[in-house]
């Protein structure tokens, strides 16, 4: 490879890895696998290696590639978190290995542990004292989550004895059965559920209430000591020995092995049995033992030169599509399963994998019967990676109708997901029923997933409208002693038919109609029945509406199962239409749009945001030439300035008050 060659190359790299260190770093979403992210850094680790001129300072190879949200204090880590460096092959280890003994003369021990697919956090103790915990980061400067690690059982809040100073390092995951249960929740609420464990676990433990932390059940594994005052150790085994003597549940430790081809064979061995943990692991770490050892052996400004990462390959196998079954989610997308010969994988028994839809199966061209290769993602989820050989099967079709409740399937063309719009179908009735009581929709308080959940497996409640046929009578299933919480769910449930129409909209579920859409809806056409007829032109000439919306609302109308939950909140006396004073009440900011920008001293942006559109106007995220005024408070950002390069009005929070006191709002 000529330079100019390998110097596109390293940029096309960096850049791509750069996307997505901030992908799984900051948005905890990542797109690719773990694996195909270490082979890219070892492409661009292998090019720098062989065109040293072209290595650089800031290259991911040379930092560590997290980062400090700006959601949390900072903390600046005394002591670097450094990464470890990665290897894919036992030479690798024996290289490791030979560099080691260049350096440090005599007898060199070993320690192999299990590499956790975790989120690594510092954690502070002052005279036994639990006083601060913080995210890696960027390894110098990381995030001060102390409240949300406080609740994390397995950290202890006080050592069971009085240390000066001790700062530690560990691992914070959630165990395959959390993930599962977390997984599932998400479901049920209609939300898209974490890709892996790891990720869940650095979401969980980055929220800004403590209490969601709380709830999600994380555990924490302790692996090094960082720093501590009036204390030495003279090998790592010896330090971890410590640390469970002062109450911290640390990370399982081998060894120590005296050749590396033993610490190599331990490896293999919890390699093979990665399915019998309880978390995820990635890879295992072998360390050299001694302490003094580790002094002569350094480090770079990325990662310590007596520790070795090993990174294990997913493992793959074959096995012989049986069939594909087709399972309809809380959302209404209908998601294809292929159903395999069982096959042994990461420790565990494997035989169903999710096809995602149609183009996914369409572009890999799989087909009943054929020879597939399957892996574990992130050794968590199986997953179809290609077909090896043609069984012989007809090429795949997605089915036209809803396997549920045989309602017809829609796909929209800009999305890959084929749905059910069929507000009355069973598979999704739960995730509509929490939609239709939610807060911004008919606020039905206290009718959560859990009475919702017992109501539809009780069949008492089988349809949206089923909820206003709800009394005492029926709630008294649940048993006695509950006749305050009765009397609260039915107030709710009456209540909750003075909503306005457009929340009546909103609660419907239709999909691509959120709160504004529905608010658009109700102004223009003043009631349901007029949506109901609408034709698609009539739709899209709604400012704020387009195609997307029209064919949500065409396709929503064209299922009986929809009209009639419609005709029925009618029966029940649910508004559907907009009230006279709601239509022409002082409408103020009648067809104004409005941005927001900087901190407000007496409104949330959801309050001043409802004032406005209560009074006729419309709130947007971006400053354009349309826009008729910009609300800006402290520290506006680049908005204020934009508006004021457009000539758009831009108003105080005193002159928005003053405007609503001069209409006599």
């Amino acid at each position: 490879m000529k330079i100019l060659e390998a110097k596109k190359r390293i940029k096309e790299l960096r850049e791509k890895i750069l996307y997505h260190n901030k992908k799984y770093y900051e948005e905890d979403s990542p797109e690719i696998s773990d694996y195909e992210y270490d082979q890219m850094v070892l492409s661009l680790e292998r090019l720098e290696g062989e065109f040293g001129e072209l290595r650089s300072k800031d290259s991911p190879t040379q930092v560590v590639g997290g980062f400090a949200s700006k959601k949390f204090s900072k903390v600046t880590h005394e002591v670097p978190m450094q990464s470890l460096h990665d290897c894919f092959s036992e030479d690798e280890l024996l290289k490791f290995d030979a560099r080691t003994r260049k350096t440090v003369s005599g007898q060199i021990e070993y320690i192999v542990e299990p590499k956790i697919d975790g989120l690594s956090v510092s954690l502070e103790y002052k005279d036994g004292i639990f006083v601060r915990g913080s995210t890696r980061g960027d390894g110098t400067v990381g995030e001060d989550v102390t409240e949300n690690l406080i609740t994390i059982e397995d950290i202890p809040k006080k050592l069971k004895e009085k240390v000066p100073f001790l700062e530690v390092r560990g691992e914070v995951y959630m165990s395959f059965k959390n993930f599962d249960a977390f997984s599932e929740e998400c479901k049920l609420l209609g939300k898209v559920p974490p890709k892996n464990s790891r990720n869940a676990a650095s979401g969980s433990l980055r929220q800004k209430d403590a209490k969601i932390t709380a709830s999600r059940n994380l555990s924490a594994l302790v692996f090094n000591v960082q720093s501590i005052n009036e204390k030495s150790f003279n090998n790592h085994q010896e330090s971890i020995l410590f640390l469970e003597k002062m109450g911290f549940k640390t990370n399982k430790i081998y060894g120590p092995y005296t050749t590396m081809r033993e610490a190599i064979h331990k490896i293999k061995e919890i390699g093979d049995a990665r399915g019998n943990f309880d978390f995820q692991i990635d890879g295992a770490v072998v360390k050299v033992n001694d302490f003094k050892s580790r002094d002569l052996l350094g480090g770079t400004s990325k990662f310590p030169k007596w520790a070795e990462a090993y990174k294990y390959p997913p493992e793959e196998k074959q096995a012989k599509l049986l069939k594909i079954e087709f399972n309809v989610g809380r959302t209404g997308v209908v998601t294809p399963t292929a159903i395999f010969s069982p096959v042994t994988l990461s420790g565990t028994t494997v035989s169903r994998s999710v096809l995602h839809n149609e183009d996914f199966i369409k572009e890999k061209d799989i087909r009943l019967g054929d020879i597939i290769l399957v892996r574990k993602a992130g050794d968590i989820i199986p997953e179809v990676v290609k077909v090896v050989e043609h069984g012989g099967g007809s090429p795949f079709e997605m089915p036209k109708f809803c396997p549920s409740c045989n309602s017809p399937l829609v796909r929209e063309p800009e999305e890959a997901a084929t749905r059910c719009t069929n507000t009355n179908c069973k598979a999704q009735l739960i995730r509509h029923l929490l939609h239709f009581v939610s807060r911004d929709a008919m606020n039905l308080e206290g009718l959560g997933p859990a009475l919702i959940s017992k109501l539809v497996k009780r069949k008492v409640v089988l349809s949206l409208s089923d909820i206003y046929r709800l009394n005492k009578e029926i709630f008294s299933i649940f048993g006695a002693n509950i006749e305050k919480s009765i009397s609260n769910w039915i107030a709710a449930i009456e209540a909750s038919k003075n909503r306005s129409f457009d929340c009546v909209i909103f609660a419907l579920g239709i999909h691509h109609i959120g709160k504004q859409a529905s608010k658009l809806l109700a102004k223009h056409f003043k009631n349901m029945q007029a949506i109901k007829e609408a034709t698609a032109e009539e739709i899209e000439a709604v400012d704020g509406l387009g195609p997307v919306a029209s064919r949500s609302i065409l396709n929503y109308f064209k299922i009986e199962d929809n009209c009639q939950i419609v005709e029925d909140l009618k029966n029940f006396e649910i508004k559907m239409a907009l009230e006279e004073t709601e239509s022409n009440n002082n409408l103020v900011f009648s067809d104004k749009t409005f941005v927001l920008t900087g901190s407000l001293l007496n409104y949330t942006r959801s309050e001043v945001s409802k004032i406005i559109e209560t009074l006729g106007g419309r709130v947007k995220s971006a400053v354009s030439k349309a826009t008729d005024y910009v609300l800006f408070g402290d520290n506006p950002g680049s908005k204020l300035s934009k508006a004021r390069s457009l000539g758009v009005k831009c108003i105080t929070e005193d002159e928005f008050n003053d405007f609503l006191a001069v209409k006599n709002v």
